[in-house]
């Protein structure tokens, strides 16, 4: 196949903007690993006049996908975990063309996953899964229990993804093979809540008090990167929380997750008068006394 497809890439590869070409496989029958194609080929650009870019082949019954991206795009990706195929065809895909070894240095990186990279991704995923515990909390209390499974399936992918980044490791598609051997604990609540003959209500009665205590204990390690980002400057608007480069990937979790953080003291709320004397702006600042006391100082 590669060398079908070597006219369309080489072509690609030549322009100075090409920063590096993976050519990607189906390994299994079933994978979904390239979207039921056969072949998967990567472009990754500098600049592009659109982001992403792709292009449908046949060969001989055989179906190809070609996809061109910025980088910018491909680094939000591996940021928030919204196209987790991509790290499965930067790891495990043939490198065709790798300008002044871009896709070298990037593997290097998703190894070693640095900690300022880390701090992002923990807050970005805390915040996903705070959203789906509480909205599956509250279909619970309602009664509405398929809907709060599916919430709590989505929350419980979310801790397990936490667990691995934790261990300094970058979440793969199957997440659940790395959780079982990172933090069997989890692995564990995941298993009873999908096999488990108790009855639904049951099951899932026993898993918000385990889930709990397992997000508890990861609140402040979840909110060090929004945290760290608040105490920047004194007090916040939330639309200035929302346009701050960073913060802007919690997308629409961060409203979520402000309000938890606050429900659980580590921001606090500063009225500020606005032009009614009985309305007030709603501004946020991060309680340093209750971090202090927390980190004993």
């Amino acid at each position: 196949m590669e060398q079908v497809l070597r006219p369309i890439y080489q072509e690609r590869a030549s322009q100075s903007n090409t920063l590096g070409v993976i050519l990607m496989e189906k390994r299994e029958e079933k994978s979904n690993v390239t979207d039921t194609f056969d072949t998967i080929l990567l472009i990754i650009v500098k600049e592009a006049e659109k982001p992403v870019f792709s292009k449908h082949y046949l060969y001989e019954g055989n179906k190809v996908a070609l996809h061109t991206v910025t980088e910018k795009i491909l680094r939000k990706w591996l940021l928030i975990g919204s196209n987790k195929k991509v790290v499965d065809w930067i790891f495990f895909g043939r490198v065709l063309f790798d300008r002044n070894e871009f896709l070298h240095k990037l593997k290097i990186e998703l190894q070693e996953f640095p900690f300022s990279g880390r701090k992002i991704k923990t807050g970005i995923q805390f915040s996903k899964l705070i959203r789906r515990y509480l909205e599956g909390k509250e279909y619970f209390d309602k009664g509405s229990y398929l809907d709060a499974y599916n919430h709590v399936v989505d929350s419980l992918h979310h801790l397990g993804r936490l667990s691995i980044i934790d261990s300094g490791l970058y979440p793969e598609v199957t997440v659940w093979a790395q959780v079982k051997k990172i933090e069997p604990a989890i692995y564990k609540l995941y298993e009873e809540l999908v096999t488990s003959n108790e009855p639904i209500e049951k099951r899932l009665e026993l898993l918000f008090l385990a889930s709990e205590f397992l997000i508890h204990s990861r609140t402040r390690d979840g909110a060090q990167h929004i945290l760290e980002v608040m105490q920047t400057k004194e007090t916040w608007t939330i639309q200035e929380l929302h346009d701050h480069n960073e913060l802007m990937n919690y997308s629409v979790d961060l409203e979520v997750f402000v309000e938890y953080l606050v429900d659980k003291g580590y921001i606090q709320i500063e009225p500020i008068v606005a032009k009614s004397d009985m309305i007030f702006h709603r501004h946020y600042k991060v309680n340093k006394e209750a971090l202090e006391m927390e980190q004993g100082l």
